[in-house]
């Protein structure tokens, strides 16, 4: 609680000195040059400097996977605060998937001159306007990223927690001919607060505009923009106290508006850890809420496929969210098909999550929260986690808290979704 409480005191405390910063910068600089000025491709987070003329005054660091092909696409990754590049980059997972579908990962840095808790400043006009501050720096190492390591134009996402989850919203809105996609996590909708005065109360309870005038604050970003716009993914726990778990209602107003869909899901359905997701239009837009999810980075350390990331501090073990948003945003090379909007699945799909089909489609379906379900019959547990019987798909934790919906196939047969 008092680290979460640290997030919101960051808001107040920011250090409004920017030439305090910039001296540091080049003291790193200068310890570093020999080390970075021509970063050679290794599997290693590298600092680089020189990188533009790096109006907010970030640092910048780069993972390049070894023999990266060019044309590769890239993602940026934006920690939350009282955080940093490396954490960020060790507990998210994104490595592993970095290694394994050859994409870069590009991870700026705040300074504690710039905010002293190292928030980026999503709050602050002058941080999150077209060619200014903070959203220019990243979007100067999006571009040192293209010349240098030759990283596809059209393939670069960006993704951040808290703080960072809503800036991540803002390079979707102020640059939307960089990037082709984003996820939110735990954060709020572009220009949600203009000052620090206002912070607080966009965090919570958070604020409520209409989808059109969330819209316009995003086309208002980039005027007379006519070009395609980002997908996006939203994240959000249910028990998150820090954030209003309201911003993912209006994150989800604010695109679903510019993109031009409908705010009434094409589709829903279930994942692991008690996730729903909604999907909206042609999937140009997915809700993921998680069952009883404070506020973190949604994670799941393991060895399988949809597994990754390290627990930690705000790293939360529920779900994988680093794999769930690169197959979103189509870095799998397509080896595993995105799920199409429908509602009604064939009977015979495989027990991965699908979209729900109407109620009276299942003869048996059951929500209740894991406890519920192990006390049942319907599932069991082992190493604090709740298992389906039959299916032994993981639901989540095993507590009264996370909620699942259980579909009975056959006897004593039970799969997540219904």
């Amino acid at each position: 609680m008092v680290i979460q409480l640290t997030l919101m005191e960051a808001l107040v405390r920011r250090t409004r000195t920017r030439l305090a910063g910039a001296l540091a910068g080049l003291v790193l600089a200068a310890t570093a040059l020999a080390a970075v000025a021509a970063p050679a491709q290794a599997a290693s987070l590298t600092m680089v400097t020189g990188f533009g003329s790096n109006p907010g005054n970030l640092a910048m660091y780069a993972y390049r996977p070894d023999n990266l092909p060019s044309g590769a696409p890239a993602v940026v990754l934006l920690h939350g605060c009282a955080q940093n590049a490396s954490g960020y980059f060790t507990n998210s997972g994104w490595q592993k998937y970095a290694d394994q579908w050859r994409f870069a990962l590009i991870v700026p840095e705040q300074r504690s001159t710039n905010n002293s808790s190292s928030c980026f400043n999503w709050f602050e006009t002058g941080d999150t306007t077209r060619g200014q501050g903070e959203a220019l720096s990243i979007k100067q190492m999006v571009d040192h990223a293209r010349s240098s390591y030759g990283i596809a134009a059209n393939r670069v996402y960006v993704s951040g927690l808290s703080a960072g989850g809503a800036m991540s919203a803002t390079m979707l809105a102020v640059y939307p001919d960089v990037f082709a996609g984003g996820s939110v996590i735990a954060g709020m909708p572009h220009r949600c607060a203009t000052s620090m005065v206002n912070a607080f109360s966009c965090m919570s309870p958070g604020v409520d505009k209409t989808p059109a005038q969330w819209g316009d604050l995003v086309r208002s970003a980039h005027p007379g923009y006519s070009g395609a716009r980002p997908k996006v993914a939203i994240w959000h726990g249910t028990s998150d106290y820090t954030v209003a778990t309201a911003n993912a209602t209006e994150s989800r107003d604010q695109w679903t508006n510019v993109l031009g869909v409908s705010q009434t899901p094409t589709g829903t359905r279930q994942l692991p850890a008690g996730t729903s997701v909604e999907v909206y239009g042609n999937d140009l837009v997915r809700v993921h809420r998680v069952s009883g999810m404070g506020h973190g980075t949604p994670v799941d350390p393991g060895s399988g496929a949809d597994q990754c990331g390290t627990a930690a501090a705000y790293f939360l073990d529920t779900i994988c969210s680093t794999y769930h948003d690169a197959v979103f945003f189509g870095l799998n090379g397509g080896v595993t098909p995105s799920p199409t909007p429908t509602t009604s699945p064939s009977p015979t799909a495989s027990p991965s999550p699908t979209l729900s089909p109407s109620p009276t489609a299942s003869p048996t379906c059951v929500t209740a929260s894991n406890y519920a379900h192990v006390s049942a019959g319907r599932a069991y547990h082992s190493g604090g986690y709740a298992y389906a019987n039959g299916s032994q798909q993981r639901m989540g934790l095993y507590n009264t808290f996370h909620t699942t919906t259980l579909r009975q196939t056959a006897p004593n047969h039970w799969t997540i979704g219904c």
